[in-house]
């Protein structure tokens, strides 16, 4: 194994001691729609360094391909969750599951990205030795039980942010008790055959309201029991301009259009349910209640807090109101005593009889794939660091992850933080630097702590803020979840800033 300036490991090097070591420059975790992006980037932005993307799974596509629950699909048009650099050509905006699996895979053929990807290579730990500004990665080879060692100079963190072993299941009373069988879409069994059975799904969000109607056209009855409501919009999953645009323009542009447009709609509608939060209330109930009545939205679909607040539902075309009309979905707003026998008990003494029980309850949110972190021998505590640009932390060198947007497109913020990284990496280059860490300055010490995303109540993120890396009052420190500061920040703003230090380490 070489020894030396650790600046550049050039090409992948295999050298056999008690465990097989690996060196690159760079190691992308997770093969998702961020990794993907991220190599795209790396290859074309900075091409004179190495990296490997190392994927647990067996498989790209993140998200897109754990998940085979009925009717998975995008609750975001793909014209701003497709890639900046690769235009979406489908007629259908809201796309399901295999289509943006499809999209993923054609983008790895297209770029030739596939030979940077490591499939079975679940990273357990990371450790940083700033003698040798290296990140050393003990990963498990899943598919032969082996474990190897790659060593990097720079960890780009793309593995999402909630957990691939389970979903988050609360803990139902009574759960032995039922005879039937209980799911977590994240689990979902690729023979689970519903067909003429009662279904309980318990939720309300993305999840519930996209298994409902697509349960309902086989089941003998889908019941969504939720705890509270949720607002729910109903959208054509068609875009007429992004089609009528393509007619006439190369792909690209008529792309690029659709995608401006697309980026300015929902930003307005964001910024207006900040500004005027009842005015946008009123207006989303009575779409509600133009397509169910006014009776069905009061009780159901009238939620305590304001839009935005929590992720809006989208339903294509209102298929979810249609299975409601139709009287093959149901909606139930109550609480549960138990689980029972025969189904779900409720606080209001009424008995929901299911031969399926789906915990369409949410995810489970974890700080950096669930990997141990550590830096010169100690463990990280991300709870203890703050956020640098929403995209690094205090005191941990070399390493950036990539979070998205909760209030947009995921892949809309994925994309700046590419373009931020391989900026970050062209100045180490010119300034003759392998090491980058965000340290706080003097007038940083005083800063007021904030939640890691601020207002925004779903339970998800709740559960996880202590975890997380606290926000700063003032740049760049902050994680401000909007697309126009994001985009100043990660690819117009100096990357030299005063707040991420720049240094050189040459080992012997």
């Amino acid at each position: 194994m070489r020894t030396g300036d650790r600046a550049g490991f050039g090409s992948l090097v295999l050298s056999t001691y008690d465990r097989i070591v690996l060196e690159t420059d760079i190691v992308i975790v997770g093969a998702g729609l961020s990794g993907i992006g991220a190599a795209y980037h790396l290859s074309t932005m900075c091409p004179e360094r190495s990296f490997v993307m190392l994927e647990g799974r067996e498989e790209i596509g993140g998200t897109w391909s754990l998940f085979k629950s009925p009717g998975v699909r995008s609750d975001s048009d793909m014209h701003t969750l497709g890639f900046g650099f690769r235009p979406w050509v489908h007629d259908k905006a809201i796309a399901d599951g295999g289509a943006i699996l499809d999209y993923l895979r054609e983008t790895v053929e297209e770029f030739d990205l596939a030979k940077y990807i490591r499939f079975h290579h679940n990273v357990e730990r990371a450790e940083w030795s700033s003698d040798t500004a290296t990140w050393t990665l003990t990963v498990l080879r899943k598919d032969t039980d082996e474990t190897v060692t790659y060593k990097c100079n720079f960890l780009y963190m793309c593995s999402g942010y909630y957990s691939y072993r389970a979903g988050y299941t609360p803990d139902f009373v009574g759960r032995d008790d039922f005879d039937g069988a209980i799911v977590h879409p994240q689990e979902w069994p690729s023979d689970f055959d519903y067909t003429d059975k009662r279904v309980v799904v318990i939720g309300s969000g993305a999840t519930a309201v996209t298994l409902v109607p697509a349960m309902a056209k086989d089941a003998a009855s889908v019941t969504m029991l939720q705890r509270s409501a949720t607002y729910v919009v109903a959208q054509p999953d068609k875009d007429a301009l992004a089609n009528t645009l393509r007619r006439w323009l190369p792909d690209r542009i008529a792309y690029a259009i659709t995608r401006r447009k697309n980026i300015a709609r929902d930003q307005w509608l964001y910024k207006k349910t900040r500004r005027s939060p009842q005015q946008v209330r009123a207006v989303l109930l009575r779409r509600v209640a133009n397509a169910i009545g006014r009776e069905l939205t009061d009780e159901h679909f009238s939620p305590a807090y304001d839009p935005w607040d929590q992720r809006l539902c989208l339903v294509p075309n209102g298929d979810f109101f249609d299975a409601i009309n139709e009287g093959s979905a149901a909606v139930v707003t109550d609480t549960i005593t138990r689980f029972t026998r025969d189904g779900v008990l409720l606080d209001s003494g009424r008995l929901l009889e299911a031969d399926i029980i789906v915990t369409a309850t949410g995810l489970q949110l974890v700080t950096l794939g669930e990997m141990d972190i550590t830096v010169d021998g100690t463990a990280v505590d991300f709870a203890e660091t703050w956020t640098y640009r929403g995209v690094s932390y205090s005191g941990i060198p070399n390493l950036v992850s990539t979070f998205g947007y909760i209030n947009a497109s995921w892949t809309l913020r994925s994309d700046m933080v590419s373009q931020y990284t391989c900026r970050l990496l062209q100045h180490m280059a010119q300034v003759g630097a392998n090491v980058c860490v965000p340290l706080l300055r003097p007038e940083d010490e005083s800063m007021t702590p904030g939640p890691w995303i601020d207002n925004f109540s779903s339970g998800y993120v709740q559960r996880m803020l202590p975890l997380l890396p606290k926000q700063g009052d003032h740049d760049p420190w902050r994680n401000p979840q909007l697309y126009a500061p994001d985009r100043k920040s990660l690819t117009r703003d100096a990357i030299d800033d005063g707040v991420m230090r720049f240094h050189r380490v040459v080992s012997s």
